[in-house]
């Protein structure tokens, strides 16, 4: 052997350590996108005459048109107020998401994972 030579410590604990760590992290992904699902936001427009609930994963979960709105049965007006609650609801939906899931993208990315 040459001098000076050291043989490699640890035998590759590091490694198994490091497997591990991204195990437990992918269990607790997985646990935060099962809450994820679980939780929703609602958003209005027209003053609450238009209402969609969104879950966390963006899923639609229901929408609630006030009966009063469609005695007028102004059809363009009330795409546009569904339509704006959806989007509304979409994006709390989204902030509630990235919200949830910060803690994981910054430990990925400081381990040089690219999030």
């Amino acid at each position: 052997m040459a001098k000076g030579y050291r043989a490699p410590s640890g035998g590759g604990k590091g490694q198994g350590n490091m497997m591990a760590h991204i195990a437990k992290l992918q269990e607790q992904m997985a646990q935060a996108q099962a809450e994820l699902a679980d939780e929703t936001v609602t958003e209005t427009a027209g003053g609450g005459a238009v209402s969609v609930t969104m879950s966390g994963n963006q899923v639609c979960k229901g929408v609630v048109i006030d009966p009063g709105l469609l005695e007028d049965a102004d059809a363009e007006m009330l795409q546009d107020l569904v339509l704006v609650a959806v989007n509304n609801a979409l994006e709390s939906s989204r902030k509630l998401s990235e919200e949830k899931m910060a803690p994981f993208t910054s430990m990925l990315g400081g381990m040089g994972l690219g999030f």
